[in-house]
This record gives structure tokens, C-alpha cells and sequence, in this order.
């Protein structure tokens, strides 16, 4: 049987794709890159906006078109919410929940292996680290479900309350990725801050971090997003351990008190502040990245002037800007005070503009250093040679020329002509790629 995979949203969704693949390649299927080669394909959807529900909508109907003789499966948060809506949609075989996403791959083949032991599929990592696109870095779900209700998500909705991965089985699956020849695990989850929290484990997240760089041997160990609560008071020190890399995206949502308050935010700009003070003292060279939403009900053109203030005050490397987006069965969704779209439209454009500001003037603080990079995947080529795109460890994406042997490998690489979505790259001693 052949098989596409197509993951919209967050890493978790990219995550539970990847576990899918190895388990139908266990299992003796094949994983294709073209919806038209595939006999099924499963879409994992993503609710967190309206553009993310017409993304699912609109890539379900291309496929259908282009392959019409293919079962397409949908699971995933949009595919919980509004299952009924989804099912009309062509040649829609099943609608799975996400509570019923762990059986998915046994829908497609009652006869798949979904328990085989972390470490008997070291082959099956290593045929799909080969057979990745543009995927060196492995997203491992580490936690799912969230217990905050923050009044404009849905993805509590559709994932309901926080449930914790056993630390022994991170660390098992970690290292078997490590031994497969992955150089980077990137922890997710829909609130990773509170693993360990349904275990009666306050500290939960730092004891995992902890074991993961005491008992693998993964050379990079990223973080997803971490929502700014929850965290141990010691929990930066865990970066004296350079392997586990500079960059953290904590999800702010507004620069505005009135606005955070209303969001049910359990941050303020206080308390974002002095965390954003103590990331930096303790992590050189922090890529700290946010969300921000714009136009929520009730933001007044003073509490957006007090967003553009805060975030530029901050000095955010990276932006991730939405318009909000009224989702069905949040407290949000019922506020008074919606505002305009063509407001909303606006203000998204502004906080964006800032947002490319600062990603320019975090990007030119390493112009001339010589920095490693994880080279990710070819994107054409030249005269001089292939074209490749990677990141550093404080994940800057870089381009850069280098031979067809670079995917999956680490390289000295010196930085130079900063943009506000990355940097170009020399690679230095090539020869000596790790």
C-alpha cells in the first residue's frame, strides 16, 4: 500500500505524522511524496484558525481531484470539532478523532505492528531519515491536551486535558533516533511547560530535559513552544549544557494587560518580562520567538500601541502574527467588541512590519561568526553548486552553497547578509563534515 502523509499546523500534528510513517514502514508499506502515486492518504488538520479549517477543506478536494481513486482520511483538531462537515467532503473515507488518532494506522492496515519496541525499529528510523523531504530534525510528542482555557483556543477543545508521556519512553525513543542518525530531537506538545503535571510532577519538564541530555546522545535537543507559566525557577541552567540549543518560543498572544486578562492568560507583562530577562542571562545568543494575536474582542487602538510598544521593548527575534479568528465553542467567540476585519487586517500588517525589524537587527548581531548549521534539504542549484537550507542552533535559517553529501550534517558555516527571514552562509571546512 502506498501512503501520503500531510500534516497543516503545529509540530505536535508533524510529530504524530512521523510516528504514522515509521509505523506503516514497519509494517511493510510505502511512504510516497505525491498525493497522485498514493492508494490512502491521511490529512492530520488543524482548528487554530479559520485559515487552518479552509487549508484542510481546500488540500482534501486538490488531492481528491488530482487522485480520485484514493481513500483520504482525516483526523486531527478540525476533524474533531466538526466531524460531520469534513465526512461530506470527496471521497472522504473516515473522519478520525484525535482520541482515536493512536489507531489510526491500524484503520488503514489491521495488521500494522503500532507496539513495536522503540528499539527494534532502528532500520525503520534510518529508512525514513533517508527518505525525508526537507526533515533532519525529529518532533517528538512529548505531552498532549492542555487544563488552561484561554478564551480564544480551540485546541483545548479538541485535545481536552493534559496527559504526560512516561519519561523512560521519550528517552527510549530519543535515543533510538539518535542511533538511527538524527542530529536534532525537538520536544512539542500543546502545553510542554506542564509535563510531568498529571504525574503530580511540578518540575516535570526539567527532569525530562535533564534526562534526555543525560541518558541519549542526540546532539541537538530543541524545544517547541513553552508557554511562559509553570516553569521550575531553575529551569534555564539546563542550558549550560550546550547541547540543548539557544532558542525558545514562548507564546505571548498580547502586549497588553487588559487584553491578556480577557485572553485568560496566566501571564502579565510583569511576569513575561522578568522571564524574558532570565532566558537572556542564562542562554547566549537566545533566539526568543513569539505569537502574537492581533484584533481580539475588545482591543482598542490604545491596547494595540501598548502591543507594538511591549514587543519592541522585549526584542523578540521572530514574530508569528495572527489576526483572531473566532472559533467555534471558545469564551472569545462570544465576547462583545469583535473588531473590523479590515482592522484587524491593518494591524496585522504594522505588528508584522515590526516583527521583520527585529528579526533584521537580531539576524545582523552575527554577521562575520562562524557558527554550526544542520543542512536540511537542497532547494536548487547554480553554477557554483547545490543550494541548501539549514539552521543554526539558535535557529537561524541559512542558505548556503555546499556538495550534494551535506544533507543531515553539521558544518562551521560563517554568517553574513542579514534578511529578516535569515542569513547566507559560507561553509568552512566542508571535508570535515560531522
Amino acid at each position: 500500500m502506498k501512503v501520503y502523509l500531510h500534516s497543516i499546523g503545529c509540530r505536535l500534528n508533524q510529530s504524530e505524522i512521523e510516528t504514522m510513517a515509521r509505523q506503516l514502514l514497519a509494517s511493510g508499506h510505502e511512504i510516497v511524496d505525491d498525493p497522485s502515486q498514493a492508494d490512502k492518504v491521511v490529512i492530520n488538520t488543524c482548528a487554530v484558525t479559520a485559515e487552518a479549517a479552509r487549508d484542510a477543506r481546500s488540500q482534501t478536494r486538490r488531492i481528491h481531484r488530482h487522485n480520485p481513486a484514493a481513500d483520504i482520511v482525516l483526523t486531527g483538531c478540525y476533524a474533531t470539532i466538526a466531524p460531520n462537515e469534513l465526512a461530506q467532503l470527496p471521497r472522504a473515507s473516515h473522519v478520525v478523532l484525535n482520541k482515536d488518532k493512536g489507531q489510526l494506522v491500524q484503520l488503514l492496515d489491521p495488521q500494522a505492528r503500532i507496539d513495536l519496541p522503540v528499539f527494534d525499529q532502528e532500520p525503520v528510523l534510518r529508512e525514513f531519515l533517508a527518505g525525508s523531504v526537507g526533515n533532519t530534525r525529529a518532533f517528538i510528542k512529548a505531552q498532549d491536551g492542555c487544563n488552561n482555557r484561554c478564551t480564544f483556543c480551540v485546541t483545548t477543545v479538541a485535545r481536552g486535558e493534559g496527559q504526560s508521556r512516561h519519561l523512560g519512553d521519550v528517552v527510549a525513543e530519543i535515543q533510538a533516533l539518535a542511533a538511527a542518525g538524527y542530529r536534532e530531537a525537538v520536544l512539542t506538545g500543546v502545553h510542554l511547560g506542564s509535563y510531568g503535571h498529571d504525574f503530580g510532577n511540578k518540575a516535570g519538564l526539567r527532569d525530562l530535559v535533564a534526562a534526555i541530555l543525560s541518558h541519549t546522545d542526540i546532539p541537538r535537543l530543541r524545544l517547541s513552544s513553552l508557554e511562559p507559566w509553570d516553569i521550575a525557577p531553575d529551569f534555564f541552567t539546563l542550558w549550560e549544557n550546550p547541547r540543548l540549543l539557544p532558542h525558545l518560543h514562548m507564546p505571548l498572544q498580547s502586549g497588553s494587560d487588559k487584553i491578556l486578562r480577557r485572553m485568560a492568560r496566566r501571564t502579565s507583562r510583569a511576569s513575561f518580562r522578568a522571564l524574558a530577562e532570565a532566558a537572556r542571562n542564562h542562554i547566549p545568543n537566545l533566539n526568543l520567538s513569539t505569537d502574537i494575536i492581533v484584533g481580539f474582542p475588545g482591543e482598542t487602538e490604545a491596547d494595540f500601541a501598548d502591543s507594538l510598544d511591549y514587543v519592541a521593548e522585549i526584542g523578540f527575534a521572530r514574530l508569528h502574527v495572527f489576526s483572531y479568528s473566532q472559533r467555534p465553542g471558545t469564551a472569545a467567540a462570544a465576547m462583545p467588541d469583535h473588531v473590523a476585519g479590515p482592522v484587524k487586517k491593518e494591524r496585522a500588517r504594522r505588528m508584522i512590519a515590526l516583527g521583520e525589524e527585529l528579526s533584521l537587527a537580531f539576524h545582523e548581531q552575527f554577521v562575520g561568526e562562524v557558527v554550526d548549521v544542520l543542512w536540511e534539504t537542497a532547494v536548487g542549484a547554480d553554477s557554483h553548486a547545490l543550494r541548501w537550507v539549514g539552521y543554526t542552533d539558535n535557529y537561524i535559517r541559512v542558505h548556503g552553497h555546499g556538495p550534494a553529501h551535506l544533507f543531515n550534517q553539521v558544518t562551521p558555516t560563517r554568517l553574513s547578509d542579514p534578511r529578516p527571514n535569515g542569513m547566507s552562509g559560507e561553509i568552512m571546512l566542508v571535508e570535515n563534515y560531522v
